[in-house]
């Protein structure tokens, strides 16, 4: 598993948490920080313990480079001095050496190679470090933000609402009971207004009653001339 791919797994764990269990965000965005900077202090150490072992083989090809050169120079004096013999044992030593020489400068190249790598991602990371400093108090204000309107949705959530209204209805039903006992006791009882609105009813029938009796008189006294 790479650096960053580990780094993400633990990121994205981390707000999974968050949303899944509701965890202080102020708390997660600092432990995801804290994460970040503490994978960057591994990924310090794993570069410190390449560029030592680099010196390390540096100084193992030197030596076996000066090896090899030893081993040619050997060669010449024992041919200079008809040792043949001496001088192929001292040519098969300086070709081992070549060979170890050429052997450790692959490993340097591989090794250059991933600290090249680290060297890239410790600039990444570095990178992300900041970019997250820089967003968390936006974070951190989201965060806030999110609860707040979460607490205002659990205070306006459906049994809620259903039960304030209901409450309300059941006041409001108390206040039509009161005023329906407040108007019952003026049932029956008339109040000034109403007796005078009756003798304007009732002079209004004496007059229609009047008519009526003269209208019946007039028709008795004109039958009675015929």
């Amino acid at each position: 598993m790479s650096i960053f791919s580990r780094m993400s797994d633990i990121i994205n764990s981390n707000l999974n948490a968050l949303l899944d269990k509701a965890e202080d965000p102020e708390k997660m965005v600092r432990l995801i920080i804290q994460e970040m900077e503490e994978t960057l202090v591994e990924v310090r150490s794993t570069s410190a313990r390449a560029i030592a072992d680099r010196k390390d083989l540096e100084r193992r090809r030197e030596s076996l480079a000066a090896d090899a050169r030893e081993w040619e120079r050997k060669a010449e004096v024992a041919i200079s001095k008809d040792r043949d013999d001496l001088a192929k044992g001292a040519l098969a030593e300086r070709n081992r050496s070549s060979d170890a020489t050429v052997a450790v400068e692959q490993e340097l190249g591989l090794l250059q190679s991933t600290l090249s790598k680290l060297n890239e991602d410790i600039g990444l990371l570095q990178a992300k470090i900041k970019d997250a400093k820089i967003r968390q108090n936006a974070i951190l204000l989201r965060g806030k933000a999110a609860q707040t309107r979460l607490g205002v949705r659990r205070q306006l959530s459906d049994h809620n609402i259903n039960d304030a209204m209901h409450r309300f209805e059941m006041y409001e039903r108390k206040m039509d009971d009161l005023e329906g006992q407040i108007e019952s006791y003026d049932m029956g009882q008339k109040t000034l207004s109403d007796e005078i609105a009756d003798l304007e009813v009732d002079d209004s029938l004496d007059v229609e009653l009047a008519a009526l009796k003269a209208r019946l008189q007039s028709t008795i006294q004109s039958t009675s001339r015929e």
